[in-house]
């Protein structure tokens, strides 16, 4: 089928390569022509402007934003919403707040555009393994863009969850659960590191891939992490989080849904940006005051 894909970043960039793949017609744009120009010689039809991939686009138009969460997705699908008109439909594959996905929803239907929320899980890997798809929104419409969505999605990797919001809402959740499982890694990896015995982590991460009851896709990235770096020395442990693990912790508090794996995993990725943590500093200024305990002065260079 044919449809239009703004945003051609890796993600997008991936997807609209492996949908050509399939066979189908991609009328691609992005603000940077270059972009764009890369996508045309993979086989896509350029597009100079959203209005201008719009206009290419056949009824009833379809069309994927895959655009940073929040304002970008946002002024994309109330412009894509102006631009298609009646009838159109519009797919949403951005890590977008499930809420802000139900006013977008509200919005998008009352200009009598269709939107649907995908959320999207494989990232940079997905040409190659293809997407993890997991689709809301209206009956009819999301049929009418399977094509689309079992061409990006492995075998079994697509499933139509539910209505409006129930796709970036099972993304959101998805998300904290991969912040609990990857501070569980790094907690293990670090009491192994710093053990009495001199492991081999790149030969135990590779270990457990085959059998082992903690296998898992990630463990598989790891293999690879450690094969690059075997200390990581390159790498600082500086985590950032884009929003999806906060918005699965207040769900669970919307819910009164006890998740503190989700959530101390979350103030861990927090803790990691402090070059030196003020909540410590108090710790240690009390200990001192009650107890005459001792305390590490502050070195300045």
């Amino acid at each position: 089928m044919q449809i239009g894909m703004v945003g051609l970043g890796k993600m997008g960039n991936y997807m609209t390569q492996r949908l050509i793949k399939g066979g189908h017609h991609v009328v691609a744009y992005d603000r940077d022509a270059q972009a764009v120009q890369r996508t045309v010689a993979d086989g896509a039809t350029g597009a100079s402007s959203l209005e201008d991939m719009v206009a290419k686009l056949e009824s009833p138009k379809v069309a994927w934003a895959m655009v940073p969460a929040g304002a970008p997705t946002d002024d994309t699908v109330h412009e894509l919403a102006d631009a298609m008109g009646q009838g159109g439909i519009i797919i949403d594959g951005a890590n977008t707040n499930y809420k802000d996905g139900l006013r977008l929803y509200s919005d998008c239907k009352a200009k009598g555009v269709s939107l649907i929320d995908a959320g999207t899980s494989g990232g940079v890997w997905g040409l190659q393994e293809g997407y993890c798809l997991m689709v809301g929104g209206d009956d009819e419409q999301v049929r009418h863009c399977e094509p689309v969505f079992l061409t990006l999605a492995p075998p079994k990797g697509y499933a139509h969850v539910g209505p409006a919001g129930a796709g970036h809402f099972s993304k959101m959740v998805h998300n904290g659960i991969e912040y609990g499982l990857m501070q569980a890694y790094g907690e293990g990896f670090e009491i192994l590191k710093d053990s009495q015995f001199d492991f081999d982590l790149g030969q135990i991460a590779e270990l457990w891939t085959h059998a082992s009851v903690v296998r898992s896709w990630l463990l598989e990235l790891l293999v690879l992490a450690f094969q690059e770096d075997p200390g990581l020395k390159a790498i600082r442990g500086y985590v950032e989080d884009t929003g999806e693990g906060r918005w699965t912790v207040q769900a669970a508090i919307d819910e009164n849904v006890p998740a503190p794996v989700i959530t101390l995993s979350l103030m861990a990725r927090m803790a990691s940006r402090q070059d030196e943590s003020f909540s410590a500093k108090v710790a240690a200024a009390l200990r001192n005051q009650f107890g005459g305990h001792a305390v590490k002065a502050e070195t300045h260079a």
